[in-house]
C-alpha cells in the first residue's frame, strides 16, 4: 500500500469520527440493552451459556455476544465505549473495502470507501450499539473474502483454512453474511467471464452447506425465541414476490437519493390486488436482463446486480425476520449489500473521470468532494437522532406518526419519568394502530392501575393475556386481583407466571407474598428459597424467608 492511499484511509478515518461525534456521546437505545451483556451472563457459566444455549441471548450469534461479554469488562454501563468501538469497526471495514478493492484492481476505490463510509444509510448500523452485528461481522466478512481471493490465487490450503476461518467467524456474528460464497462467485465470474466447477464452485460447496444450516437455525432462533410468527408474518408467496420487488427499488432508491432516512419506515401493505404493487418486481427483473444482455461488453452492471439483490435476499421478505412485524424494510438491512451499488458506480465515475480532459477531471473531483462533504454532513444530522431514546422515538413518530411502537416505548420512558398521563396517550396511540398489541394493553394497564383506575386497568390487563399469555401479563393481573382482596385468583394468575418462566423472580417473590397472606407459609417458603438459588442477595426474599422461620419457631414454642 501506497504513501497515498495510507494518508486516504486516515483522511477517512478522521472524518468518519467527525461524521459520528454526536452518536458517541449518546446513551443506549431501544433493544441495546438486550445486547449489552446481561447481569446474569456476565459470569464465565454466562459466557459457555452465550455458546451453548440457545435462547440466553435474544439471537442466536454467540461471537457477537461473547464480544459484547469482553466489553462489558471493559466499558461496564458506560454507553460511550460501546459507540466509540462500533465507529472505530466501521472505520475497520472501510479500511479492509479499499484494500479489497486494490487487491481486485477495482477503479474508484478511494471514492467507493469514502461514499461507504460516509453514506448516511449507514449511520443506524454505526451509531445503534446493537447493530455491531453489522460492523463485526462486515470485519470477518471482508477478511474471509480477502483470504479466499488469496487463496484463488496460490491455492494452498493454508489461506482456504483462514478464510474458512473467517467466514465461520462471521456467521457466528450475523448470518447476513452467510451470501459470501454467492457474492465470491459473482467476483470470480466478474473476474474471469466463466466459472469452472473444480476451480470455482467446489471449494465453496463446504460455505454453502455452513450458510445453509446457518439460515435454518437463525430461523428457528427467529420464531421460537424471538416471535418471527403469526398474522403479521403470514404472507402467500405472490405476495413475498411483490415485497421483495419493492424492497430492492427502496434500498436501491435510499443509496442514491438519502433523504427521509427513518428508524422505523412506514410497514406496507402488500396487495396482489392493486396492479402497480407488480412494477417493482417487473422492473427489477427488467434491469437483470438488461444487464445480462451487456455482460458481453460490460460485466460490472451484471455483477453488481447480482451482489445487491443476492445479499439483500435474507432481508427481501422470503424468510421472516422479526422486525418485519413493525416494517419490511430497514437501514441497517443494506450495510453489505450497499456495497455493490456503490463500488459499481464509484467505478463508473472513475473511468468516466479517465477519459475527459484535465480541467474536466479537476471539476469532477472537486464534485465529488461536494457529495462527500454532503453525505457526511447528513451522516451527521441522522448520527444526532441516535442520542437517546426519547429523541430517536420522537423523530420517529414525527417522520412516521403511525410508527406503533416508538409511541408504545415513548410511553414508557414518559411513565418512568413520572409522567403517567403524557405515557397514556401515546399508549392509547399505539392501541390506535395496533389494536391487539399486549404489551401497550400492558402498560397503559400499568398506567391505569398506578392513577387508581382499577376496572379500566384490570380490562386492558386481561385483554394484553388474552393477546400474549406471557409470565409478565400474569405478575401484573395477579398484583391487582391481590391489591382488590382476591387472594385466590391473584394466587392462580402469579403461580402461571412461575410456571411459564421459573426464572422471574418478581413473579416468585409476589407469589411467596400473596402465599403468606394465605397462611400457606410452606408453599411461601418454597418460592423465598427458589429465588435465593437465583440470586443470594435479594433483600426482599431474605426478609420474607426470615419472617416465614420466625413465625413457624413461634408456632412450635
Amino acid at each position: 500500500m501506497s504513501r497515498r492511499d495510507v494518508i486516504t484511509l486516515a483522511v477517512l478515518v478522521g472524518a468518519i469520527f467527525v461524521a459520528y461525534l454526536p452518536a458517541m456521546h449518546g446513551s443506549f437505545i431501544w433493544d441495546d440493552l438486550s445486547h449489552v451483556t446481561r447481569p446474569d451472563l456476565r459470569s464465565l457459566h454466562g459466557l459457555w451459556r452465550i455458546w451453548f444455549e440457545v435462547g440466553a441471548t435474544q439471537q442466536y450469534y454467540p461471537l457477537l455476544h461473547s464480544a459484547f461479554w469482553f466489553e462489558h469488562r471493559i466499558f461496564g454501563d458506560a454507553s460511550a465505549g460501546y459507540h466509540v468501538l462500533n465507529v472505530l469497526l466501521h472505520a475497520l471495514v472501510v479500511c479492509l473495502l479499499f484494500f479489497l478493492l486494490r487487491l481486485l484492481k477495482i477503479p474508484g476505490a478511494a471514492l467507493a470507501a469514502a461514499v461507504f463510509a460516509l453514506h448516511p444509510v449507514h449511520a443506524e448500523s454505526v451509531a445503534w450499539i446493537s447493530e455491531q452485528k453489522n460492523t463485526l461481522s462486515a470485519v470477518f466478512y471482508l477478511l474471509a473474502m480477502v483470504a479466499y481471493l488469496r487463496f484463488d490465487d496460490k491455492r494452498d490450503r493454508s489461506s482456504y483454512g483462514v478464510a474458512s476461518a473467517f467466514f465461520v467467524m462471521a456467521l457466528l456474528t450475523k448470518t447476513v453474511t452467510a451470501t459470501l460464497p454467492a457474492a465470491l462467485l459473482v467476483i470470480l465470474w466478474w473476474q474471469r467471464r466463466r466459472l469452472s466447477w473444480r476451480r470455482d464452485v467446489a471449494p465453496l460447496l463446504p460455505w454453502f452447506v455452513l450458510s445453509a444450516a446457518s439460515g435454518l437455525l437463525t430461523a428457528w432462533v427467529e420464531r421460537r425465541f424471538i416471535g418471527a410468527e403469526g398474522a403479521s408474518f403470514e404472507l402467500t408467496l405472490l405476495q413475498r414476490c411483490l415485497l421483495a420487488g419493492r424492497v430492492v427499488w427502496f434500498y436501491l432508491g435510499k443509496l442514491i437519493w438519502p433523504f427521509d432516512l427513518m428508524f422505523i419506515y412506514p410497514r406496507w401493505t402488500v396487495n396482489p390486488a392493486v396492479w402497480w404493487h407488480y412494477l417493482f418486481p417487473v422492473a427489477a427483473v427488467l434491469i437483470v436482463a438488461a444487464a445480462w444482455f451487456m455482460q458481453r461488453r460490460w460485466r460490472g452492471p451484471l455483477a453488481a446486480s447480482l451482489f445487491f439483490i443476492g445479499t439483500l435476499f435474507p432481508a427481501l421478505g422470503f424468510v421472516n425476520v422479526f422486525p418485519f412485524i413493525f416494517s419490511f424494510v430497514a437501514d441497517h438491512f443494506q450495510y453489505l449489500a450497499s456495497l455493490g451499488v456503490i463500488v459499481a458506480i464509484s467505478a463508473g465515475f472513475a473511468l468516466l473521470l479517465e477519459r475527459l480532459p484535465r480541467k474536466a477531471q479537476w471539476s469532477g473531483r472537486a464534485f465529488c468532494c461536494m457529495i462527500l462533504i454532503g453525505l457526511g454532513a447528513l451522516t451527521w444530522t441522522r448520527s444526532r437522532t441516535f442520542s437517546d431514546p426519547q429523541t430517536l422515538y420522537l423523530t420517529t413518530i414525527n417522520a412516521n406518526p403511525e410508527c406503533w411502537m416508538c409511541h408504545n416505548n415513548l410511553g414508557i420512558l414518559l411513565s418512568d419519568d413520572g409522567k403517567p398521563w403524557e405515557a397514556m396517550q401515546h399508549f392509547e396511540a399505539t392501541l390506535q394502530f395496533k389494536t391487539d398489541d399486549a404489551f401497550a394493553h400492558n402498560n397503559l394497564g400499568n398506567i391505569l392501575f398506578q392513577v387508581g383506575q382499577l376496572s379500566s386497568a384490570e380490562s386492558h390487563y386481561e385483554q394484553a393475556l388474552k393477546s400474549k399469555p406471557t409470565a409478565l401479563m400474569h405478575v401484573n393481573l395477579g398484583a391487582l386481583m391481590l391489591s382488590t382482596g382476591r387472594l385466590t385468583e391473584a394466587i392462580e394468575h402469579l403461580e402461571e407466571a412461575v410456571r411459564l418462566k421459573p426464572q422471574f423472580i418478581e413473579a416468585r417473590n409476589r407469589l411467596g407474598n400473596a402465599l403468606v397472606l394465605a397462611n400457606r407459609l410452606s408453599e411461601a417458603k418454597e418460592q423465598y428459597e427458589s429465588i435465593l438459588r437465583l440470586d443470594p442477595g435479594h433483600a426482599q426474599a431474605r426478609s420474607g424467608l426470615s419472617d416465614i422461620l420466625a413465625r413457624q419457631q413461634g408456632s412450635k414454642d
